[in-house]
């Protein structure tokens, strides 16, 4: 049997509609960067790559091998975002997000140094509001949904099961 001391989870992949708005929420919203985008003619998708730098500088590629090589050699989850052509344009075309019958995926989560502010930029934007910090049994975290309906959930660092609204 392998030795998993040096696996990690890598990657989420989820697929949306429409790439300009899942990247106005994921990158203008929470502040992913996009680091890579890949298209395939041949299958008429296209894969974005975002993650969280921190203080880091976006990378330079020079070509698809070495954003490739990057992309899979980052220590960081990164979120992988899948559109098939074409189903922008559709305006019955829909994924299922996992919360809605058929049941399946749930979420993503996103940690906040401060979510009575990260919620209120969620408010300002607009964002669809799926449970506020002050709601629900699980109080302090939050739950909102982005523009293909998956939901993200909003955790506070070092929350500790308890909801303190700062001052």
């Amino acid at each position: 049997m392998a030795d998993t001391k040096e696996w990690r989870l890598h990657h989420t992949m989820l697929r949306v509609k429409d790439p300009k708005k899942s990247h106005e929420f994921y990158s203008g919203l929470l502040g992913l960067t996009l680091v890579y985008k890949a298209d395939f003619d041949w299958g008429k998708f296209s894969l974005y790559f975002y993650t969280y730098l921190g203080d880091q500088k976006k990378p330079e590629f020079k070509n698809d091998n070495e954003a490739i090589g990057y992309i899979f050699s980052n220590r960081s989850h990164s979120l992988e975002l899948t559109h098939n052509w074409g189903t922008e344009n559709n305006p019955d075309f829909k994924y299922n997000n996992g919360n809605e019958e058929p049941k399946g995926f749930g979420h993503i989560a996103i940690v906040v140094p401060d979510i009575d502010a990260a919620f209120a930029k969620f408010e300002a934007a607009g964002t669809k509001i799926i449970k506020r910090p002050e709601g629900g049994k699980m109080q302090g975290i939050a739950f909102v949904a982005d523009p293909d309906g998956y939901w993200v959930e909003i955790i506070p660092h070092g929350w500790d099961g308890n909801y303190v609204k700062k001052a």
